[in-house]
């Protein structure tokens, strides 16, 4: 049986990294193949959906309720996506710096929480920190930093973060 704990961890970690990959969908829509960085993006799409479906087998195999806030996240996401990809090839590298900057935090918090209780969960979420944490390095190192609005970009992405966290825990 999955505590309660775990089982609100599971919800919200598989509604991000659903988030995740609906962000990168976006992105890729508007950039291509063939845009500064596509390269990138689509192979932090490529393990976001990876850690997705892993999240999702554990929901499956633990009877743990989804978020109901899926269909949201799913038009959220990828509308951040695009308008972010809209705004150039940095403004897309500022939106996966400032969301996994955030989901670094949200991660580390959990695993302190868990504190070895729930192996299983609390490898899942060790290995994805450290691919957000790359994620976010890759995103820095590829310009973020050098968007338009970069502070307000960032801080307003990262915000949203924490809002779409705090609901998914619990709706």
């Amino acid at each position: 049986m999955t505590s309660s704990r775990s089982a609100r961890m599971l919800r919200v970690d598989q509604a991000g990294e659903y988030g995740a990959t609906r962000i990168y969908a976006g992105q890729m829509a508007v950039m291509g193949n063939r845009a500064p960085h596509s390269t990138e993006v689509a192979g932090m799409a490529a393990q976001e959906e990876d850690h997705r479906a892993r999240f999702d087998a554990m929901i499956a195999e633990r009877g743990v309720r989804p978020t109901a806030l899926q269909p949201v996240w799913s038009v959220a996401g990828f509308a951040l996506g695009a308008a972010t990809a809209l705004m150039g090839p940095k403004a897309a590298m500022a939106c996966t710096a400032a969301i996994e900057t955030e989901i670094d935090r949200h991660y580390t918090e959990q695993l302190d929480e868990l504190d070895g209780d729930d192996p299983e969960l609390g490898e899942a979420i060790r290995e994805f920190r450290d691919d957000e944490r790359e994620h976010r390095d890759a995103a820095l190192a590829a310009g973020a930093e050098q968007a338009p609005a970069y502070p307000l970009l960032f801080n307003a992405i990262r915000l949203g973060c924490r809002a779409a966290i705090k609901l998914s825990e619990r709706i």
